[in-house]
């Protein structure tokens, strides 16, 4: 049987907007009842638009917020810290990597004392272990020993998306949230980081949750789609079973809207553009 690692049931998530001076204050409810799970192993794509909630539930996943109603899990440990305050094990269990590889990394540290930096607040590694393991995940992203006492400023954005992509993982986290880890890169290195997070799944039996505003790419690495729309799930399927036969009228609506981004068209329109500025030049 296959093990859950995060799942909730019924999750609602309200916001409370200041009406102002003449106005008086309302409720807004950005999550209506959200049930999910991913097992172990698997990657689950949470699908929709700006709005629709899917950044809403990722915070709670995260335990950045904490719901309103509803169980939330981490390996069958409920998690709500509303209510009580998640332990130091909790936290490590479930990490996450930015959208925006320019700006979640400390531009003021090395990028050896990035990678350590988890290691030296949640363990009692020794320095020399420290410094070993992040020299080890960095080559497991595709970067070298001589990246280490660089700053972020030297790196590119895809350098800079799989040193994110370290540091999430030096805790050995049970679960990774990755928050449209993709969406700020060019086309090519969209693939090359695609491929790095398939490498890692397969390596580490990894447990995605990953945030995507379409359909795109979330078809190369996903095993499952959650749609959402007006913090409502209005679709779950399969990968093959929602991208063959799509059934709710908005997800039909993404398909149209969104061009294919697996990793071959990705090459394919890079290849296209090329050509086109070759053309013009």
């Amino acid at each position: 049987m296959s093990e859950i690692v995060a799942q909730g049931k019924n999750i609602v998530r309200d916001y409370v907007v200041p009406g102002g001076m003449f106005k008086s204050d309302r409720t807004v409810r950005a999550l209506k009842g959200v049930d999910f799970s991913v097992e172990r192993g698997k990657t689950l794509a949470l699908v929709g638009e700006s709005g629709c909630g899917k950044s809403t539930l990722a915070r709670i996943i995260t335990m950045i917020d904490a719901q309103t109603d509803g169980d939330f899990q981490i390996e069958g440990q409920t998690i709500d810290i509303a209510k009580h305050r998640p332990t130091a094990d909790q936290r490590r269990k479930v990490q996450i990597v930015f959208q925006n590889p320019y700006g979640s990394l400390n531009p003021r540290q090395k990028i050896g004392d990035v990678l350590m930096e988890p290691l030296l607040l949640n363990t009692d590694d020794t320095a020399n272990d420290r410094r070993d393991k992040a020299h080890d995940l960095l080559k497991k992203v595709g970067l070298g020993p001589e990246h280490f006492d660089r700053y972020p400023h030297m790196f590119s954005g895809g350098q800079r998306q799989r040193i994110a992509i370290a540091r999430a993982l030096i805790l050995n986290p049970s679960l990774l949230v990755l928050d449209e880890p993709v969406s700020a890169l060019d086309l090519s290195v969209q693939a090359q980081i695609l491929n790095l997070l398939a490498d890692l799944q397969d390596e580490f039996d990894l447990t995605y949750i990953f945030v995507s505003h379409d359909l795109s790419v979330v078809k190369y690495i996903c095993d499952e789609i959650m749609v959402m729309y007006f913090g409502e799930v209005v679709e779950r399927g399969s990968r093959d079973a929602v991208f063959s036969d799509p059934q709710h009228e908005y997800t039909q609506t993404l398909f149209k809207a969104t061009p294919r981004a697996d990793v071959e068209s990705i090459r394919a329109r890079l290849a296209a553009k090329q050509a086109k500025m070759a053309a013009g030049s």
